[in-house]
């Protein structure tokens, strides 16, 4: 009896260490060009694409599923840079989902919010505070921007402002192509 449970012991054990290996060996990364795609769009999740967010827009692009003039937030330069990147034909933006608006942040009117929470419950990045009844604010650094908050609330307490040029949030407009040494 002693037998069978040593033996019970080193077949566990040996089993144990053949499924650790393949766990190691064939591990499944993410698709490198969903990451690709990932990494230039906007990530405001604002589901203008058609999406519930930037990853599965990335997901659906990269599987051939959409198109890439889908993201207003993006504007025509992420539509160049995707089109690069997949060696694609440039598309203008899709008028059906949108147009391109400046970069804005949303901003709770205190006096009138009646702290409902609806706000909350829509922003997909979290980035409204508030309990019940309270008070609510935006963290403005967090805020993508998505409008997503405006719909929801009841008392229309909630305006987008334009984000205003500064150091931090400047950014070149051109595209930036590398240098080539004449031969």
């Amino acid at each position: 009896m002693l037998t069978a449970v040593f033996v019970m012991a080193g077949l566990a054990l040996a089993i144990g260490a053949v499924l650790g290996f393949a766990a190691i060996r064939f591990r499944v990364e993410g698709h490198p060009l969903v990451e690709k795609i990932d990494a230039i769009l906007p990530q405001t999740q604002c589901g203008q694409c058609g999406f519930p967010g930037c990853k599965p827009y990335a997901q659906a692009i990269a599987e051939g599923n959409a198109e890439i003039n889908q993201c207003p937030p993006g504007g025509e330069e992420n539509i160049h840079k995707l089109a690069d990147l997949l060696g694609a034909e440039f598309k203008p933006l899709n008028a059906a989902h949108g147009v391109p608006k400046p970069r804005s942040v949303a901003v709770i009117d205190e006096e009138l919010c009646i702290g409902c929470t609806l706000c909350t419950q829509a922003c997909p990045v979290d980035a409204i505070l508030g309990a019940a009844k309270q008070m609510h604010t935006v963290i403005a650094a967090e805020c993508t921007g998505c409008e997503l908050c405006l719909a929801p609330c009841p008392v229309d307490c909630i305006h987008m402002l334009p984000v205003g040029e500064s150091i931090g949030s400047w950014k070149w407009k051109y595209p930036v192509f590398p240098l080539t040494r004449a031969a």
